[in-house]
């Protein structure tokens, strides 16, 4: 069994768009998304999302393809409403591995909620 690294991604402001990058295990030798590192695998085991704002506002989050969103992917929160000032917290067990392992995703408007999330990288 390989030795896990622990980490935590971010905080970084969620876009306007759904198919934003957020979290990328890195190819061998290169920096991830949402990371520096060398590692291939990234097992998430929280997620929160903090909406900063006076207003409710949604997000939803995807497992797959870098920049995609396709229907079928949603693993987060879909279009999941945070109430004004408040927080969401998921708590599992998240594989992100491969070319079909990013996180991506974002909320109704920009920069109103903020992403947050806790794991371990690795190798695979």
């Amino acid at each position: 069994m390989s030795q896990q690294k622990q980490e935590i991604f971010g905080p970084v402001a969620l876009s306007a768009t759904l198919t934003t990058n957020i979290i990328a295990p890195a190819a061998a030798g290169a920096g991830g998304v949402g990371y520096t590192a060398t590692a291939d695998r990234i097992r998430l085991k929280h997620i929160r999302i903090v909406n900063k704002t006076a207003s409710p506002h949604n997000f939803t989050l995807f497992k797959g393809a870098t920049g995609a969103n396709a229907a079928g992917t949603e693993v987060v929160g879909v279009a999941k409403v945070i109430a004004a000032n408040d927080v969401y917290d998921w708590y599992g067990d998240m594989v992100l591995e491969g070319t079909n392992g990013f996180l991506v995703g974002g909320a109704d408007a920009g920069t109103s909620l903020t992403f947050e999330a806790e794991g371990e990288i690795g190798k695979v």
